[in-house]
Parts: C-alpha cells; sequence; structure tokens
C-alpha cells in the first residue's frame, strides 16, 4: 500500500514537502513512523486532512490516498 503525505506551512520546513510511505494502514501508524523519521515533527500541533476531509480520530488509509499535514490556522 502507497500514501501519499503532504506537509505545509512550518511541517514543510521540517519534512519537505511531500512523501510516499508504504507501512502506514492508519493515521496514528503514519504519525508515529514520521515522528520517529523526524523527532521535530512530534513537537509541533497539526491538523491532518485524508483526502481532503479534516479527521480528529485515528482513521484508516487506503491505497493511494492523500494525508495532508497542516499547522493550525485561523480565518480572517
Amino acid at each position: 500500500m502507497q500514501v501519499n503525505v503532504l506537509f505545509f506551512g512550518k511541517l514543510a520546513e521540517i519534512a519537505g514537502t511531500n512523501q510516499e510511505l508504504r507501512e502506514a494502514e492508519t493515521t496514528d501508524d503514519l504519525q508515529k513512523q514520521l515522528h520517529l523519521k523526524y523527532p521535530a515533527l512530534s513537537k509541533e500541533k497539526y491538523m491532518i486532512a485524508v483526502d481532503k476531509k479534516m479527521i480528529k480520530e485515528n482513521a484508516l488509509l487506503t491505497d493511494g490516498c492523500t494525508v495532508a499535514l497542516m499547522p493550525p490556522f485561523s480565518g480572517g
């Protein structure tokens, strides 16, 4: 299974703009892998979207899905 991961804002400075992960079955798995690879990422607050839908809890990932990690933002 392949998952595309996009990073925005300060998170992109830490991890780059995008990556492909193969062993992540859930968003929790994905976060664990990314935090091991980029320890500074674990200190940041961010929101997760899977295929353009914001999630608040652990979610299953499917082959070819896109996960976006975004720092908090406010409207204005």
